[in-house]
């Protein structure tokens, strides 16, 4: 018997060698079934299946590698994942076949793992060794040929940005997607220039030679998106845009704010992930996902997103050849959190109203003074692309007097009455200086000087200031400092003033001071205030690194500076604000030079009025009290309204 058994195994080790020279099938060696599994696991898990011998479930042979193909092709979406192979016991024999169970921990993409447990059968009928019996559900139970395991990503839902009592700013909004469908289009390039023509009465402008690409490039019954509107734009050209034959529309909702400008640049927007957002983030984007561009959408995007579900489905085709899924494996999404501003609608909205008109680069923005809120962030025209309003880098102009002025009162250097010469023009090593419209006072009081914006005045005075007196005051009100507002802003730039030149420059807002309409805000609110509260924009998730409040103003100083930042309005530069309802109106007015050799130069407004300070700036707006101030006068009337 033992010499025949040897015989029988030789006989069956030749067959073997003839079938695998054949590409045939493997033959799996005299070990039980343990080692067969163990040789099928190893050989899953690297990619090779010759050291294993298979047979169909009905009896049929396959080959190694159409065996691994057929693995790979049930595996689907999962093929590429992770997956850790593991026995799970012995198998169990009775006669010719053996069952063994197995476990199957597939790690997902995004991490998620999904693990269960399969059955191997084997066989050794008609064969000297053991052999795997081939079957779809050794992938999983449920599996039959021809199917597929397909991933389907369920989208969180977007949290809202708030506003400081928790309700929704940023939410979901009812929108209709203007679309054309090739097939239906009689003459393609009237109906673009019809659709432009409609939409350039709500102020949308088409890019027709992409439209036209898109057009070109789908198939006959698409819809080929044109413009997204929201629900009361579409109001406005529905009648029109649907009577033109080739157009369809989608109604849809979007994470929108009130209206298209509302805060835009400071907000942001979302929209559908671009190529860029899908290289960056490939475990956590895929296409189609709705992600935050700009502002605070991008900056906390991943809070506001949640977490996206997935589901595993076996994707089966039916008679019709169609597809069905059947849910063997799911993960519910995790709803993004939302994020509390300090952004007051009613305020926001008369900002917005206020520089709609503005056809240049413009900002304005509002803080409470009494919390040192940011309440308002408007940058124009449209809602502005760059956000102005927080980042902007741009010269002060003379808005900075008020900084110098607070300098040269702490030194005690002036009192309001003192008389400062104002010359038409004043030169200091060999550079001049001069005022505006050539405007000369002579020796008249401070307050004066202040009140009219007598450049040469300031430069008389910039020894006494120096560069520690500009840099000290500036620091007082927050000038320089490093933020956190849970935003991107940026607090100003002081000049060292290292030079005759420079500190003369500097005295008046100009040299290398730079400032964007926040920090000029929030200065403004220091002074109304008497202490610096670093302005705040975000309160949830709450800032890790905001400015503990500064030390109280010298009395002595900021009042005297109050004084003179009204006389601005009664009998100074801002004149148009005398007579304005509410509370009396500070501010101080700036005309900021910002290229060498070029006449323009960019308007400034700066003041409060009861609990509100604010800054205006237009660039390239000439003069603070042509431009700026009846900005400023229009965005308070509207706040009474």
């Amino acid at each position: 018997m033992h010499s025949s058994g040897r015989a029988r195994r030789a006989a069956a080790a030749l067959v073997c060698l003839a079938l695998a020279a054949t590409g045939t099938t493997a033959c799996s060696g005299p070990d039980g079934p343990e080692q067969t599994l163990d040789a099928f696991l190893d050989g899953w898990r690297g990619g090779d299946l010759s050291k294993v011998g298979f047979v169909t479930a009905a009896g049929g042979r396959i080959s190694a590698e159409e065996t691994y193909g057929q693995i790979q092709a049930l595996a689907g979406d999962l093929a590429k994942s992770s997956l850790l192979l593991s026995k799970q016991g012995d198998p169990a024999e009775t006669g010719d076949i053996a069952s063994g169970p197995i476990k199957l921990d597939w790690t997902l993409p995004g991490g998620a793992s999904w693990s269960y447990q399969s059955t191997v059968r084997l066989t050794k009928a008609g064969s000297d060794g053991w052999r795997v019996v081939w079957e779809p559900a050794i992938v999983h139970s449920e599996l039959t040929d021809g199917d597929r395991l397909e991933l389907r990503r369920k989208a969180a839902d977007r949290a809202d940005i708030q506003g400081p009592d928790g309700k929704p700013i940023v939410t979901q909004r009812p929108i209709t997607v203007i679309g054309v469908s090739p097939e239906q289009i009689p003459d393609r390039d009237k109906l673009l220039k019809e659709l432009a023509a409609e939409l350039r009465k709500i102020d949308v402008e088409l890019d027709l030679k992409d439209l036209t690409a898109r057009i070109e490039g789908s198939k006959p019954d698409a819809f080929v998106d044109v413009i997204t509107l929201r629900e009361a734009d579409f109001a406005k050209v529905r009648t029109r845009v649907l009577a033109l034959e080739g157009t369809l529309t989608r109604e849809d909702v979007s994470e929108l704010a009130p209206s298209r400008a509302f805060a835009r640049a400071s907000l942001g927007t979302v929209s559908a992930a671009t190529r860029d957002d899908l290289d960056a983030n490939p475990q956590t984007l895929a296409q189609g996902d709705q992600v935050g561009h700009g502002g605070l959408q991008q900056r906390y995007d991943t809070q506001l997103r949640g977490t996206p579900g997935q589901s595993v489905v076996i994707a089966r085709k039916t008679p019709d050849d169609k597809v069905v899924d059947a849910q063997i494996f799911s993960i519910e999404p995790i709803a993004g959190k939302p994020i509390r501003t300090t952004l007051d609608i009613r305020t926001q909205e008369a900002a917005d109203r206020a520089i709609a008109g503005v056809k240049q680069p413009s900002a304005l923005v509002a803080i409470r003074i009494s919390d040192s809120a940011v309440v308002a962030v408007a940058n124009g025209p449209n809602g502005g692309g760059a956000d102005t309003a927080l980042t902007g880098q741009v010269p002060p102009g003379s808005t900075w007097k008020m900084v110098s002025a607070l300098g040269l009162l702490d030194k005690k250097a002036i009192t309001l009455d003192g008389r400062v010469d104002c010359p038409k023009t004043k030169t200091v090593n060999g550079r001049k200086f001069k005022n505006a419209h050539d405007m000369a006072l002579g020796s008249v009081p401070f307050r004066t000087d202040f009140a009219q914006s007598c450049n040469t005045a300031f430069v008389n005075l910039a020894p006494q200031l120096g560069a520690d007196g500009l840099q000290d005051a500036a620091a007082k009100l927050g000038l320089g400092a490093k933020w956190d507002l849970g935003a991107d802003s940026f607090s100003g730039k002081v000049s060292p003033a290292d030079s005759p030149t420079e500190l003369a420059a500097a005295s008046f807002g100009q040299g290398a001071t730079a400032v964007s309409p926040v920090a000029l805000a929030g200065a403004a609110a220091t002074v109304a205030r008497g202490q610096f509260k670093q302005p705040r924009l975000v309160l949830d998730p709450a800032p890790p690194n905001a400015l503990p409040d500064g030390s109280p103003l010298a009395a002595t100083s900021v009042e005297p500076l109050r004084t003179v930042m009204r006389e601005v309005i009664t009998k100074g530069t801002a004149t148009a604000l005398r007579t304005m309802p509410g509370g009396p109106v500070h501010g101080k007015t700036g005309t900021a030079e910002f290229a060498n050799g070029s006449e323009e130069t960019h308007a400034w407004f700066i003041g409060w009025q009861d609990d509100l300070a604010f800054a205006v700036l237009v660039e390239k707006g000439g003069s603070g009290e042509g431009t700026a101030v009846p900005i400023v006068k229009d965005f308070l009337n509207s706040l009474r309204k």
